[in-house]
């Protein structure tokens, strides 16, 4: 007896419905879907004496859509099953104990639709969009951003003043990589200290308004005590590396409120979503990420070095069909109109250079924060120069001048399109 699956099944305004890839083994696919249902939520592997009918009619999940030749499988969940504003009793009923069950070879959570109520349990973004453009004072065009490289190594001094280059080069953002965080060559106060003294010196000199994002990763305790000194000095920025923290850390910054920009590293995302037919997918992380309540959000590049095709990246930075139930409906991921939750600032990194930008700003268009790590420091002529040609191959795009045509009276640039193409 099939108990879960439902193909006339309509989801409610109050379901939580997910959208998940799978491939049996062993077993049918209708067999797949019933035990994936069953195990995220009410069931277990057997029929058992405790359960009855009023737990299964008010709790039972409902398998809504099944395509045996794409392996897609769409679920729809009473949202009495969880606890509202706790995102880890949420993902350990729909992306718990069932990616380890035997009668499955592959299982893939591809996407996830948050009833409105569930929505408001979270904070969401304290900034968003708007609120990062305001502080950055910078309305329309691309925000660009540098990380300071070698990843570690540096001193605090030494960090700095590779951070000022970057800045009186014309970058807006400068931010800390994903590894560094208080070693013992570069320990956390002393560089926040160096850096935000030379954030103030660039912007008195450029007249524009800089920022730092100090990664404040460590234990729960730990990373709000470093996010509290920097909010001390003056800093506007904390950024958490938010796999390797996990969501109830996460979580908790966020609730703390201090006031501050969450800027969210996806660092070990490959490890969960790099696989097309097993994990979770960045789509689904981002929205998670977007609910608890991060500002700004790494989600690749298309053009760079990392793993993640244009096709993908826009869906999750621009407009998809998102809609799980209604599948015609295109709305915004990280942009959608979630009720009262304000829009995240996607985060374009991982092996850009002055070269890429015409194609990136095709792609993900000016909404977005543009980070060049190698492909600012490994300018020719050092960083400085290296932030002047990422600025002018922005202004060159934004004016509709092709690149080598602009390099022609901008030296910086044209080094940049000599070394990187």
């Amino acid at each position: 007896m099939l108990e879960y699956i439902d193909l006339r099944y309509r989801p409610g305004k109050d379901d939580v419905v997910t959208q998940y890839y799978a491939e049996p083994d062993g077993v049918s696919f209708e067999k797949a879907c019933e035990q994936i249902a069953g195990e995220s939520s009410i069931g277990t592997w057997t029929a058992i004496s405790t359960m009855n009918e009023k737990i299964a009619k008010r709790l039972k999940p409902h398998v809504f859509y099944m395509d045996k030749k794409s392996g897609i499988i769409k679920i729809a969940y009473p949202s009495e099953l969880f606890e509202f504003g706790n995102m880890p009793d949420i993902l350990s009923s729909i992306a718990g104990n069932i990616f380890g069950m035997k009668i499955l070879k592959n299982l893939r959570l591809e996407d996830i639709s948050f009833p409105k109520a569930m929505i408001r349990s979270f904070k969401g973004p304290g900034f968003g969009v708007n609120g990062i453009r305001k502080l950055v004072k910078k309305r329309k065009s691309p925000l660009l951003g540098t990380i300071v490289k070698p990843k570690v190594g540096l001193d605090p001094e030494q960090h700095a003043q590779v951070a000022y280059e970057a800045w009186m080069g014309g970058l807006d953002i400068v931010k800390d990589d994903e590894n560094l965080t208080s070693q013992r060559f570069n320990q956390f106060e002393k560089r926040v200290d160096k850096t935000l003294e030379l954030r103030d010196k660039a912007e008195k000199w450029t007249g524009e308004k800089k920022i730092y994002m100090p990664n404040v990763t460590a234990e729960t305790n730990e990373m709000i005590r470093r996010a509290e000194y920097v909010k001390s000095l003056g800093g506007e920025y904390m950024m958490i590396d938010i796999l390797t923290v996990g969501w109830a850390a996460l979580q908790t910054m966020r609730e703390m409120d201090l006031g501050m920009v969450i800027h969210a590293h996806r660092a070990m995302h490959g490890a969960i979503t790099k696989n097309p037919k097993h994990g979770i997918s960045m789509l689904t992380i981002a929205k998670i990420a977007r609910l608890i309540g991060v500002d700004q959000l790494h989600i690749g590049t298309a053009v760079g070095k990392m793993e993640g095709s244009p096709a993908e990246i826009e869906a999750i930075e621009d407009e998809i069909e998102d809609d799980l139930i209604h599948p015609n409906k295109s709305q915004h991921v990280l942009e959608q109109r979630w009720q009262g939750v304000k829009p995240v600032f996607a985060v374009a990194s991982g092996g850009l250079h002055p070269g890429l930008v015409p194609e990136l700003i095709d792609i993900l268009g000016t909404n977005i924060i543009a980070q060049f790590g190698g492909g600012c420091h490994g300018h020719p002529d050092g960083t400085r120069k290296g932030a002047m040609a990422i600025r002018q191959a922005v202004d060159a795009e934004l004016k509709g001048i092709p690149l080598p045509e602009y390099a022609r009276t901008h030296l910086e640039l044209l080094k940049a399109l000599h070394k990187w193409g």
